[in-house]
């Protein structure tokens, strides 16, 4: 055999191999993205993830410890707690509004109803029935009451949105205001099999059964704990690491940093106050930074003021660099410059410094940036990160020739 053909076959088996990582990197990202992807609701992911079923499998178990299952029709990512790092809603299908705590009590009611049901049933004799498991588990369940009634509709609308449940004749639209409304429904017992993954354990409490997610094992429990953060939150902060998690991050941060990389196509910004994770794709944040909209705008506004203003005792701060704290009245008072110079610009609902305020935290509490204290709040370090050098430009009129 000549050199040259060895060659060829070398090169071609590189760009095999540099495909197949090109394709789990994508597969990994898809299910980390959507942890629940169906054959009808997301065709092209769910064939490239079942493709690749089995080194999936094996990579989230061996790196995150996070349970993978594929079907013929339906992936289910099994993910974890990450412990303190703010946590997403389960935003209801529509009007994407977060589910309160009697709506999630409402929506498992409705599971533990399934699994005693018929595959086929009434959405009346579905109502009645979660109205008795409810009941049984001291949840006050009233469907005469509209609330409660909107409650349960929205955890059946979330469920035929994972495929859960199949409306088979009628809808369930339209039930929570006129209870004659009616509709026959399948229940997937496939799905819901690997819907529910509860494993109480060895849980006497619920904050005990939220500490035992964090790390499901002895054996690599900081490696598994740090890695789990840094892809499922995009700040990491040093301050609230376990002397463990310190000690191993601070041997093993840059080859992690490199590591998630290769594996995920994540940039990893290392500080001594802990790491950002930027996606360069913008695909696995539910929500972004710097986004669109009034709450983002000037969330990163106000962050800018209070960076401006943070920057020199932060600096000189040699026993805290992490954190800052921000009175209430600063904080208050950065709201309200940002409101005078900006306001015009922003949606009518937030033209109010009370308003205005509430959106602001919300952002930058759910990304890590801002925490509440006693008497005010405090900023991370990464906010220097977000930090904007606003610029106003005045708008164009309809009478600036164009060029």
């Amino acid at each position: 055999m000549s050199p040259l053909r060895v060659l060829k076959r070398r090169d071609e088996s590189r760009t095999t191999d540099t495909m197949l990582e090109a394709e789990l990197r994508a597969a990994r990202r898809a299910l980390l993205a959507d942890p629940w992807l169906t054959r009808e609701g997301d065709p092209d992911e769910f064939r490239l993830v079942r493709r690749h079923r089995e080194a999936l499998a094996t990579w989230f178990r061996d790196t995150l410890r996070y349970r993978f299952v594929c079907d013929a029709e339906t992936a289910r990512l099994r993910k974890a707690g990450i412990g303190g790092a703010p946590s997403r809603p389960l935003l209801r299908v529509g009007s994407r509004k977060p589910f309160p705590p009697k709506g999630y009590a409402i929506l498992i009611a409705v599971l533990a109803s399934l699994t005693r049901e018929r595959d086929q049933l009434l959405l009346e004799d579905l109502a009645i029935a979660v109205r008795a498991t409810a009941a049984e588990a001291g949840i006050a369940l009233d469907l005469d009451q509209l609330a409660d009634r909107r409650l349960l509709q929205a955890a059946l609308r979330t469920l035929l949105d994972l495929g859960v449940l199949v409306e088979r004749d009628g809808a369930v639209e339209g039930w929570d205001t006129d209870r004659r409304v009616q509709a026959l429904l399948d229940i997937r017992r496939d799905r819901l099999a690997i819907l529910l993954d509860v494993h109480l354990g060895r849980a006497k409490d619920p904050q005990e059964f939220l500490d035992i997610a964090i790390v499901p094992s002895a054996a690599g429990g900081a490696r598994v704990a740090l890695r789990r953060r840094l892809v499922e939150h995009p700040v990491l902060d040093v301050s609230v690491l376990t002397e463990d998690e310190a000690q191993w991050w601070r041997r093993n941060r840059s080859r992690e940093a490199d590591q998630l990389a290769d594996w995920l196509g994540l940039h990893v910004e290392l500080r001594a106050e802990g790491a950002v994770v930027v996606d360069p794709e913008g695909q696995l944040s539910d929500r972004d930074l710097p986004g669109t909209g009034t709450a983002a705008h000037a969330a990163l506004l106000v962050l800018e003021r209070l960076v401006s203003d943070l920057r020199t005792a932060a600096l000189a701060d040699t026993e805290s660099r992490v954190w800052q704290r921000v009175a209430d009245e600063r904080f208050d008072r950065a709201v309200a410059y940002v409101l005078d110079a900006y306001g015009r610009g922003f949606a009518q609902d937030a033209r109010e410094p009370e308003a205005l305020r509430s959106l602001v935290v919300e952002v930058l509490v759910a990304f890590g940036l801002l925490r509440p204290t006693e008497g005010g709040f405090a900023v991370h370090a990464a906010a220097a990160r977000y930090a904007t050098a606003p610029e106003l430009v005045a708008a164009p009129t309809l009478f600036d020739a164009e060029e």
